[in-house]
């Protein structure tokens, strides 16, 4: 293939790359494509519509057959990100959320400065049609926005995932691992699966104390309380201590049904 040197060294690396609900095989090899061209290798893949394996995704990937024979499948978001400690949504829409938003730019050096202190992070893309749902998008910690023509703000699958692998690799920065560690203070940042254990034991004792009611305006509320506590970056410890503020509070503990007796 024209501008391939099967002789150089494979860069590897960078945030996860994760597509929620992908349509077709043609885009998922597009983005495979453009994540190799970058020198991402990560790739994640929930509920693809098609199935997989799918061989249009293998012919679309033009050669990026390492980026497509190691993603990994999931059913859920939730799933997909539980290990990662910062996760960046990418939308076009308003989405009625008090969310950060970041640039490209800005988003690239947020990713940059976790992952290169150790922290695992990665990027959520939508479907096609409709892109990320509102519950997708509740579980990052920003939304991600690209300076397009607002009259015409679509991308496709493949595009705005190789938008935002350029913009990565050109913002590499080797001391901003080092700043991270400065401003977390040496702790580890919480990972979804912590976050997403203390978001349900939160939910479930204000469910049971009346105050997530009326019903139909529940989503609305688990989403906007998500959103409070990823503002903040919780680290690891944060999410213990609240947790037994919860169970100080409640005298009850909590269990998700995943997890050992």
């Amino acid at each position: 293939m024209a501008g391939t040197d099967r002789q150089r060294e494979r860069r590897g690396g960078g945030p996860a790359v994760i597509l929620v609900r992908p349509q077709l095989g043609e885009n998922i090899g597009a983005a495979a494509r453009a994540m190799a061209n970058f020198g991402l290798d990560e790739l994640r893949i929930v509920a693809p519509r098609d199935g997989w394996p799918n061989p249009f995704a293998v012919r679309a990937a033009s050669g990026a057959n390492w980026v497509i024979e190691n993603a990994r499948i999931y059913e859920t978001t939730e799933a997909a990100i539980e290990d990662l400690t910062y996760t960046l949504a990418t939308t076009a829409r308003p989405r009625g959320m008090t969310k950060h938003v970041l640039g490209p730019q800005a988003a690239c050096e947020a990713l940059h400065s976790r992952i290169g202190s150790g922290a695992p992070a990665g990027l959520l893309f939508g479907a096609e049609r409709t892109g990320l749902d509102n519950d997708d998008v509740a579980l990052a910690d920003a939304i991600v926005t690209f300076p397009v023509n607002p009259a015409f703000a679509s991308l496709n699958l493949g595009q705005a995932v190789l938008l935002l692998a350029y913009e990565y690799s050109r913002h590499s920065d080797p001391e901003a691992g080092a700043q991270r560690d400065l401003v977390m203070g040496g702790a580890e940042p919480a990972t979804r699966s912590e976050l997403l254990g203390f978001f349900e034991h939160l939910e479930t004792e204000l469910d049971r104390g009346g105050f997530l009611k009326p019903e139909d305006k529940k989503p609305s509320m688990i989403r906007n309380l998500r959103n409070i506590f990823h503002r903040t970056e919780l680290t690891a410890q944060d999410v213990r201590t609240l947790r037994g503020v919860i169970v100080a509070l409640t005298g009850r503990r909590f269990r998700r049904d995943d997890e050992p007796a």
